[in-house]
């Protein structure tokens, strides 16, 4: 899945919940925090990591390429 950038960047928690793959900013925080979130192939705790363009999200088995 492809996720076009409009802005500098995007905070993570707000990524997740913008592509609907949680049904709040709350379940996204905690799906972060809980550690099933990776970020160019690191796992990513920080809820408001900054998503610039060129990272790679992956979260389960969706890969989200930030363009």
């Amino acid at each position: 899945m492809k996720y076009e950038l409009k802005d500098e960047y995007i905070e993570l928690y707000k990524l997740i919940k913008v592509l609907d793959l949680v049904d709040s900013g709350a379940e996204a925080k905690m799906i972060i925090a809980d550690g099933h979130v990776r970020r160019n192939g690191e796992v990513e705790l920080r809820k408001r990591a900054k998503i610039i363009r060129g990272d790679v999200i992956e979260i389960a088995d969706v890969t989200i390429e930030v363009i």
